[in-house]
């Protein structure tokens, strides 16, 4: 039995709701996850360590709405994607590619990143970096010092 490979997914519109404890995401299909903790602030980057999932949300002005994409995911079935409206883009290393406007993933290694500017994505970028063992939020507040277009 082969295993199928994993290519782009382009995300859909899901729900949002912005709380005290988290981020909630309603994924089309119905479920629901909670990204636990308030966010902390970065400025112009996340770098995911090895192993680590990563997962970008960026929301629309009103913050009720959004797209979210893992970047990297060899894991997830591309109808479960589909059916959750998650997207996926895979990059390699060395490879940088804008999966919205305003925010860029790359690769390094074995390290995912993840470059924004909010105010270009119109929106608020978030980044959740997790594993079997921890998770982290991030929320990416200001573009980076050398501009989005240095990365590209």
């Amino acid at each position: 039995m082969s295993i199928p490979s994993r290519g782009d997914v382009p995300p859909t519109s899901i729900g949002i709701d912005l709380r005290e404890e988290g981020v909630v995401v309603e994924y089309l299909d119905g479920r629901t996850t909670l990204y636990r903790g308030i966010p902390d602030d970065v400025e112009g980057s996340v770098t995911a360590g090895p192993g680590k999932a990563t997962h970008v949300l960026v929301t629309d002005p009103t913050e009720t709405e959004g797209v979210m994409t893992y970047v990297n995911d060899y894991d997830t079935d591309d109808d479960i994607l589909r059916e959750s409206g998650v997207g996926r883009v895979v990059v390699e290393s060395g490879e940088r590619e804008e999966v919205f406007p305003g925010v860029v993933v790359g690769r390094d290694g074995q390290r995912n990143e993840v470059i924004a500017d909010p105010e270009i994505a119109g929106g608020r970028v978030f980044v959740f970096v997790e594993d079997g063992w921890s998770e982290g939020s991030y929320e990416i507040v200001s573009g980076p010092e050398a501009g989005l277009d240095a990365h590209l």
